[in-house]
């Protein structure tokens, strides 16, 4: 009778955990099939073809004015008015700082007179030479020199032009239309003819300053266009021109090089900016560096064919901060999927979203 209950709990026992069995499996093959279920990777393409390519070489510069003056007062005088601060735009001819003209106008009255004094002495000496002043040009050169020397009219004449000149440039005036800069000097205080009292910079006509690899010259030329970030402000970009590239080599294998600034609009003396050099190569295949992936350590570029996806092997040659030329591997006219390839395989089903032009 106990034999006849056991085997009747085993039997109910293994049919609950057959049952059970049952239901997973099924769970489990519906899972299996949902994740089997295969979507075709969404991709971009571009039809390749020969574009202009435009090199880039990338280096970092620093910004100068190519129109900069500093400005010094002629006479050591108070300073007794400031008319401008540091970042003041300014016109040609426009007052910027004015010394006492009190000694400067009385210097030169008394330069004036010892002039004419001395003229008048002059004039008496060519009398007594036996000449009527207005004869004069009939008297000899020597004998006029010697006249000109003894009557102290030369020297004379020299020292009233001098502090005339301090007199008239006891103002300060711009040279031209700039941005002043490097002004400490305060009102009231001592002028110096040793140091400058301010600098004037032309915005406007800024050029960079930076240097390239001895190799990279042959693909350097003036006229090249270039771009310039500073990296105060890396999104800020101007354009410019390579004007200038020095034809020495230093002992570091580099060459300095120069480009002027179309819009300094920004951009200031001193700047350290990141240069970037175009230069076109002519047509080439290119595609975007998105384009290029690796595939066991070596490049692969994949292509479409009929809703496929197939890698080709490529060899790239130069490069810029977006695309590279592709020296094999690829010819005009193929498809190339140019995003949505990172986790392709061979012959993968793929969908088109974009076409790129």
């Amino acid at each position: 009778m106990k034999i006849y209950t056991f085997c009747i709990v085993n039997i109910c026992f293994l049919g609950g955990i057959m049952a059970c069995s049952g239901e997973k499996t099924a769970d489990t093959e519906g899972h299996v099939q949902t994740v089997l279920v295969e979507q075709d990777s969404e991709v971009e393409v571009m039809k390749l073809k020969p574009t202009d390519f435009k090199h880039e070489l990338i280096s970092n510069g620093k910004l100068s004015s190519e129109h900069t003056a500093d400005l010094f007062f002629s006479s050591v005088e108070t300073v007794a008015a400031i008319y401008v601060r540091n970042g003041d735009r300014v016109r040609k001819g426009q007052p910027l700082a004015m010394l006492d003209t009190f000694r400067l106008a009385n210097k030169a009255g008394q330069a004036r007179a010892a002039m004419e004094q001395a003229r008048l002495e002059w004039q008496n000496l060519v009398i007594g030479q036996g000449y009527m002043l207005k004869d004069t040009a009939r008297v000899p050169a020597d004998v006029m020199r010697l006249v000109r020397t003894k009557s102290g009219f030369d020297q004379a004449e020299e020292a009233y032009r001098l502090a005339a000149y301090e007199y008239a440039h006891a103002t300060l005036k711009a040279p031209f239309d700039g941005v002043v800069a490097n002004l400490f000097t305060k009102p009231f205080n001592q002028s110096a003819t040793d140091a400058a009292f301010c600098t004037l910079i032309d915005p406007e006509r800024l050029e960079v300053s930076f240097t390239l690899l001895e190799n990279e010259l042959p693909l350097v030329r003036k006229g090249d266009r270039v771009t310039i970030a500073p990296f105060a402000f890396p999104e800020q970009r101007s354009e410019g021109y390579v004007s200038e590239i020095n034809p020495f080599v230093d002992d570091d294998g580099m060459v300095q090089v120069k480009a002027s600034v179309r819009d300094g609009s920004g951009l200031y003396e001193g700047m350290n900016v990141r240069v970037s050099v175009f230069r076109s190569l002519g047509k080439q295949l290119v595609v975007p560096k998105t384009a290029v992936v690796l595939r066991s350590g070596k490049k692969v570029v994949f292509t479409l064919k009929e809703g496929k996806a197939y890698w080709n092997y490529v060899q790239t040659g130069l490069e810029n901060a977006t695309d590279c030329v592709v020296t094999e591997g690829l010819q005009a006219g193929d498809e190339v999927i140019v995003s949505g390839n990172i986790n392709l395989a061979h012959e993968s089903s793929v969908k088109v979203v974009n076409q790129v032009e």
